[in-house]
């Protein structure tokens, strides 16, 4: 019987967060630091075997909707019979990694695997962005961009999203405080800030935005210390806005006060994880051991340089 398998890696916001609501352009790039493998195999029932759920397909907790429906649609659209899916995943849930779609990604081209079943990017993304609406209700397609493809996404509100070589010769560590991202909350409290201060809201945003920029071409121009202090300038626009909180602050300086070129949080906020850059592997390591010994729960470690993310 034949065996088909999909995988898709997660991702990491690098720069913009929060201030993309509001007009200004975001980067993020996939992160194979942290990746979703989908085995399918044809069956007498529709079953799925993941760490959440093992069981029949129709009796999966509602969270999991998006994958049940997801695999219907296919279904029905290639009229197969039944199949038995596994889920092995090692991004964490509610963490700003992009866990749902590249779950959707990496089941999508496990079934087009199964089946012999030829295609081409365009028709990935109507199904990954089926399953992303009715996980997220209208999601940004930020996460679908990154979790199925090579490059930088950059991306602003509104407009198409753009893709440029992630090659700069560094290395991406990405920390876990262990504390769930509380991105609705923060959210939220940057819209009040803009009720109660606008000034202070409004230069946040702005830097935020100038400093995605600067990222941007530094990647482009393989400049390392220019990359790590925009990341540093626009973690403290972030702070700014009160979407930081003690732990990720800790952690980051921490982080810097170890030899990394810049470390700021990624993702909502308020938790979730900090990304971290060093020049070496070994430094990304050293530091590595560190915040797990401050209270990070987890690490992850990328290089950047040509085809280091592949």
């Amino acid at each position: 019987m034949s065996i088909g398998s999909g995988i898709a890696t997660g991702k990491i916001i690098l720069m913009g967060e929060h201030a993309v609501v509001y007009g200004e352009p975001a980067i993020a790039f996939p992160f194979a630091g942290a990746k979703v493998q989908v085995e399918m195999i044809g069956s007498t029932a529709n079953t799925l075997i993941s760490s959440y759920f093992h069981g029949f397909l129709a009796d999966v907790p509602i969270h999991m909707k998006n994958v049940r429906e997801l695999l219907l649609r296919l279904q029905q659209d290639f009229q197969t019979g039944p199949v038995q899916t596994t889920i092995v995943s090692t991004i964490p849930s509610e963490r700003g990694m992009g866990s749902s779609a590249a779950v959707a990604v990496a089941l999508t081209r496990a079934f087009f695997d199964w089946i012999g079943h030829p295609y081409q990017k365009e028709e990935l993304m109507q199904y990954v962005d089926f399953s992303e609406k009715i996980a997220h209700g209208n999601p940004s397609g930020i996460d679908a961009a990154a979790t199925s493809g090579h490059d930088a996404i950059y991306f602003v509100k509104g407009q198409p999203i753009t893709s440029f070589p992630l090659t700069i010769d560094g290395y991406l560590l990405v920390a876990d405080t262990g504390i769930k991202g509380q991105t609705r909350e923060a959210v939220k409290s940057v819209a009040h800030l803009f009720d109660t201060d606008r000034t202070l809201a409004s230069q946040a945003i702005q830097q935020i935005g100038q400093e995605t920029q600067l990222a941007k071409q530094a990647i482009i121009g393989n400049q390392l210390a220019a990359l790590g202090q925009a990341m540093n300038h626009a973690h403290q626009a972030l702070q700014s806005l009160g979407v930081s909180n003690t732990s990720l602050d800790h952690l980051v300086t921490t982080a810097r006060q170890h030899g990394a070129f810049g470390a700021k949080l990624t993702g909502g906020g308020r938790g979730g994880c900090l990304i971290v850059l060093t020049d070496t592997k070994e430094k990304a390591e050293a530091i590595s051991h560190i915040l797990l010994s401050e209270g990070a729960r987890a690490t992850w470690i990328q290089g950047l340089g040509v085809y280091e993310h592949v």
